[in-house]
Parts: C-alpha cells; structure tokens; sequence
C-alpha cells in the first residue's frame, strides 16, 4: 500500500515513474552467452509492456555474473544506490534473481528506500514477496535433502549412479531412479495446482515463478511438466 501510495504521489506531482533494471546470471558463459539473460529481458519487457504504470522511463540497467548463494553484489549495490538517490524502483525479472537466500532478500525489502517491483508477479507487494522468498528457500532446501534420500536408497539397492558401466539395465535404472525421486520433489507444487484444474502452462509458470529449475537445470515448459505428471501418475 505504501508503494502504491508513493507511486501515486510521483504521477500526481507529474514526475515519471523510473525504473532500475537489475538481472543476475551464475557463471561467466552465461554472461558471455547470453543464456539466462533473454529470458529476464523478456519477462522484464512483458511486465514493462503489460503493467507497469505510465508514463514511466528506465534510468538504468545492471547486471551481475554471479551465483545466487553469495551476498557480494557490485551491480546491485549499484543498482541499490541509484534507486536510492532517484526515488526509482529496482525492478527483476524473479525474486531469486536478487537472491537465494530470504535474509538477503529480507534486508532489500525492509529499506524504506528502495521500491521493489518483480517482473514474474507483477501484482506482489512487499509483504506477499517476503513470504514467498522463505517458502521458496525451504521448498529448495527440501528438493536437495529428498533428491540425496533417494539417489541413496537407490544406491543401496545395488543401482549404479555414475556412468557407464557396460550394465545399459543399470544405468537406465539409474536414470529412472534419478527421474523419478526429481518428479517427487516437485509434487508438492505440481499435484495440488493439477487437482484444481491448472493447464501444464499454468504448472509450468508457476514453477519458474517459483525459481524451481527443471532437472536439467533449466526452466519449465508444459511437456516438461507433462513429463512429470506422467510420472507422479504411475509412482
């Protein structure tokens, strides 16, 4: 409310909104790539295009080659700093693109200073973001703790999880095992969105809202959603 109340004065006083954009990749391919990168500028352009209130203008655009986990960010302290001084509001295209970690997420949104707007949930406030940021930390801590469970009892049931081994039986089953416990791990977000009539686009969206990669480490799409519904049915 106090954002939207702040964002009115500034329209009232006949100020243009401003925007500072800011995204995050991990490693240095990707900044080198660009991989990672479309996909934020996309979800930014929608948001821009799509909801945010006009007239608006984007006063700067910063970008860190770093992983998640750590809080030493020069790019977003940048970013920090012109919001700052400006009065703008920071925009991302996801919550994990500030941070994994809920505190360091908790100590941008507890700065009376600092607007913060999320591309990929355009209608959050502060507070709603704040709790998402701790679900999505423990649902990630979750995921790690039960896929090591299960690539362990698969382990122990003589089912070999490296490479080839010149056993195809083995290492299919290990595939499958791995397959299997990922798809249980995201269960609890897929099944519940499935039994309220959600489409697997919707599923899909929800989970990279939610900053879940895919097993392969990348973002979801309805088949593979659909991948895993199958497999959640036939567990």
């Amino acid at each position: 409310m106090l954002e939207a109340l702040s964002q009115s004065a500034v329209r009232e006083a006949g100020a243009m909104l401003q925007f500072v954009i800011y995204r995050r990749v991990s490693t240095e391919e990707q900044g080198r790539s660009g991989l990672g990168l479309e996909a934020q500028d996309r979800d930014i352009a929608l948001f821009l295009e799509t909801y945010a209130e006009t007239p608006f203008e984007v006063i700067g655009e910063f970008t860190d080659v770093l992983s998640g986990k750590g809080d030493d960010r020069p790019q977003l302290q940048a970013a920090l700093d012109l919001v700052r001084s400006r009065g703008a509001t920071l925009l991302v295209a996801k919550l994990d693109r500030l941070s994994r970690k809920v505190s360091f997420i908790a100590s941008i949104m507890d700065d009376k200073r600092v607007n913060l707007r999320v591309a990929s949930m355009p209608y959050a406030d502060k507070f709603s973001l704040h709790i998402y940021a701790a679900l999505a930390e423990q649902e990630r801590e979750f995921i790690s703790l039960r896929t090591r469970q299960a690539l362990a009892a698969a382990k122990a049931r003589g089912v070999k999880l490296g490479g080839d081994r010149g056993n195809i039986a083995q290492i299919n089953a290990a595939k499958r095992a791995k397959a299997d416990a990922f798809a249980e791990t995201v269960e609890g977000i897929v099944k519940p969105l499935k039994e309220r009539g959600a489409t697997l686009r919707e599923i899909a969206e929800a989970l990279n809202a939610a900053g879940v990669q895919t097993r392969g480490g990348g973002r979801w799409h309805p088949n593979t959603v659909s991948r895993v519904v199958a497999r959640l049915e036939t567990a």
